[in-house]
């Protein structure tokens, strides 16, 4: 049976780990940390064999649904789950119902259920239909079937609330479902906490769904996008306070540096990894310090700094959504498709820096490879990009039991103050 194993809380932050999960109890799961992210059951860009390049890669696996959910009958024929199938079953593997890394559209979702998009266009998932998808995937953790589409600014307070009671309602009926399944029997389900920007329904959906038998619980709806920082943390840190302590805490689409660490002052404990991915996609590359070691250069930063004024939309459009992925580049980034400073700079994309890439190859090689439209460029990328935000969560852990986390998030956001 999993058990959560809290290390110290210091000023609201968590630490420690979740021993005995996964369907055959043998995994565990270290806290604060991040979940890798997948799009059709495989990382980004990357092989399972040069995945293994990557140095401190997470025990947990993020299966995006709508990436997925168009091959569920072959895994269904298949019969020995999705784990199986991608070859990831030496992980533990979550299922989330949407791709953090895209932003939802809005306007879709419906009484008995909501719209997932896939390649081939909109996915319309009932209870039924999901927790079939669920049966043959036979993941570790799932999250519940939810509506979370109330992140548009002209949501009104009416629209919120049929958020909540439809998602409890999906709930009950997941439960009833998983309950009496054989397949589901190793797997676990999580409650989602939906409510927009409202405490009232923040506070009544995590009161609901704490009555109900989940196994922990998914934080919905708090992008950057969806409101001010000032009010995420408000209700983060009210959200959590209702939640038990013996449970874990996943938040999606919350995954910037400075952002992750307000949210681990809250209390959360799992985190995804969509981030470096969006980096990748843009041609650039995280730089951002988070060690007093850290060999970043004034220079590098000074550039990645100056590069956040420009906008991309490459691989921006999400199907069904008129809105892009994150597209703007962030002061975490450099940008290596920029040719008048890095066409002749033959350093290491992140001096110091032990991953494949930096260890192997220059920053002018990479631009040349963007440039050339070269597939390398986005592996090389991928590797360089996980592997920095992975040691950034091994930091974050790091420091959380040495009582250094506040010298830490000096560091990360010294520039985005």
């Amino acid at each position: 049976m999993m058990k959560v194993l809290l290390s110290n809380v210091v000023n609201g932050c968590r630490v420690g780990s979740i021993t005995e999960v996964g369907r055959h109890g043998n995994r565990v799961l270290e806290f604060p940390g991040c979940l890798l992210y997948t799009r059709c059951g495989s990382a980004p860009h990357l092989t399972h064999d040069v995945l293994q390049k990557v140095d401190s890669l997470p025990v947990g696996v993020q299966l995006t649904l709508p990436t997925l959910a168009e091959q569920h009958n072959i895994v269904k024929d298949f019969q020995h789950g999705i784990g199986k199938f991608t070859g990831m079953e030496d992980y533990f593997l979550y299922c989330s119902v949407q791709d953090p890394a895209l932003r939802e559209a809005t306007g879709y979702n419906f009484n008995k259920g909501v719209s997932v998009w896939g390649s081939g266009g909109r996915i319309k998932l009932e209870v039924a239909d999901f927790m079939s998808i669920q049966k043959a995937f036979r993941p570790d953790w799932y999250q519940c079937l939810c509506d979370g589409d109330t992140v548009s600014s002209d949501t009104s307070n009416k629209r919120v609330r049929k958020s909540v009671d439809r998602t409890l309602n999906f709930l009950d009926k997941c439960l009833e479902i998983h309950q009496e399944s054989q397949e589901l029997k190793g797997s676990e389900i999580l409650g989602v906490i939906e409510g927009g920007d409202l405490l009232e329904e923040r506070l009544r959906s995590a009161r609901e769904t704490c009555k109900r038998p989940v196994a922990g619980f998914v934080l919905d709806g708090f992008q950057s996008f969806a409101m001010e920082r000032e009010t995420r943390k408000n209700l983060l840190t009210a959200v959590l306070e209702v939640l038990p302590e013996d449970k874990p805490r996943i938040i999606h689409a919350v995954s910037r540096p400075d952002e992750v660490l307000e949210a681990v002052e809250c209390g959360v404990d799992f985190f995804d990894s969509s981030f470096p991915y969006q980096v990748t996609e843009r041609g650039c590359a995280l730089v951002f310090p988070f060690s007093k070691k850290s060999d970043v250069c004034e220079e590098t930063m000074i550039q990645s700094s100056d590069d956040t004024s420009k906008e991309t939309t490459e691989n921006g459009q999400c199907l069904g959504s008129n809105e892009g992925t994150q597209s703007r580049r962030t002061e975490f980034e450099m940008d290596l498709n920029d040719r008048e400073k890095y066409a002749q700079d033959f350093r290491p994309v992140l001096p110091g820096c032990s991953c494949y890439c930096c260890q192997n190859h220059s920053r002018a090689y990479i631009h040349h490879l963007l440039q050339t439209g070269e597939l390398l460029a986005r592996v090389l990328l991928m590797m360089h990009n996980f592997h920095h935000y992975f040691g950034f969560f091994s930091a974050i852990r790091e420091s959380l039991h040495q009582g250094t986390f506040q010298e830490l998030k000096a560091i990360v956001t010294q520039r985005t103050i």
